[in-house]
């Protein structure tokens, strides 16, 4: 686990209008085969005006700002935390902003452009009437909605699928795997979580249990926050290589252990907002 000094990290719904030609019956002095001047004739359909997206409700004062160990409460579990579907947007605010529990619901908290002096970028998982839903650092399998405007993408490439069950993590890039290696998860009282997470950042652990490598942090936390030693109270999940040659077992404190050759070929090609999926 990564404690917290180790970071430096609608649709438009078309509807044609018009109206149906109404005839009445011709009127006295009325030309057989003339146009009867009582018609109503229709007129050319015109597509109706693109809806206006919900609107964003006033954060109430006093709500909490997500850090790398601080987070929040309310917000809906992710409907497809188990996904594999590539996430290919990354989604950053340009200022401090509220992110809402559902579309054109309330604000639970707010959100930052930097969280412990990294960028945060967030898979974008769903867009719905203007609004998009990205992951949430700091609590895990959770989703946050954010309304129009305040905020950038930029496209993601790459992808992480861990399978715990096979000990094996594979990395993907345009949705091709490049490679699979053999690891080691989390042991059976601190389980690596399972579900959809992201690449917060990488930085520097000064131990040499870590080959000398940085290490990915995540935005997963501990399922259970009292099994780890009370060091790790405010760790993430990591990924990062490990100095003994002993991979395809159950026996970290939640990150995934990999091979020193394997961690530098992720730190050469993964970036911030990479969507990560741990599966049984």
């Amino acid at each position: 686990m990564l404690a917290r000094r180790a970071v430096a990290l609608a649709a438009l719904a078309i509807t044609l209008t018009g109206c149906s030609a109404k005839h009445h019956p011709a009127g006295p002095g009325a030309t057989p085969g003339a146009p009867d001047p009582t018609t109503l004739v229709a007129g050319p359909s015109s597509p109706a005006p693109p809806a206006a997206p919900p609107s964003a409700a006033p954060p109430a004062a006093g709500l909490t700002t997500i850090t790398y160990t601080q987070a929040a409460t309310g917000f809906p579990a992710d409907p497809d935390q188990a996904s594999t579907v590539p996430l290919t947007e990354g989604l950053q605010v340009r200022e401090k902003q509220p992110v809402y529990d559902g579309v054109g619901g309330t604000a639970r908290a707010y959100l930052t452009p930097q969280i412990s002096g990294v960028n945060l970028v967030m898979p974008v998982v769903a867009r719905q009437d203007g609004w998009v839903a990205v992951l949430l650092p700091s609590m895990n399998r959770s989703i946050g909605w954010l309304p129009p405007g305040g905020w950038s993408t930029t496209p993601l490439r790459d992808q992480i699928v861990v399978h715990r069950g096979a000990y094996t993590l594979t990395w993907l890039r345009d949705g091709q795997a490049q490679q699979t290696w053999t690891v080691t998860v989390g042991a059976s009282a601190t389980e690596t979580p399972l579900g959809r997470t992201f690449v917060l950042g990488r930085s520097a652990l000064p131990s040499k249990v870590y080959a000398g490598l940085d290490v990915l942090a995540l935005g997963a936390v501990p399922d259970d926050k009292k099994a780890v030693a009370s060091g790790l109270a405010d760790a993430h999940t990591g990924i990062h290589a490990w100095y003994r040659n002993e991979f395809g077992y159950r026996k970290s404190n939640g990150c995934v252990r990999m091979p020193p050759a394997a961690q530098k070929t992720l730190l050469d090609n993964i970036g911030s907002g990479t969507s990560v999926v741990v599966l049984p």
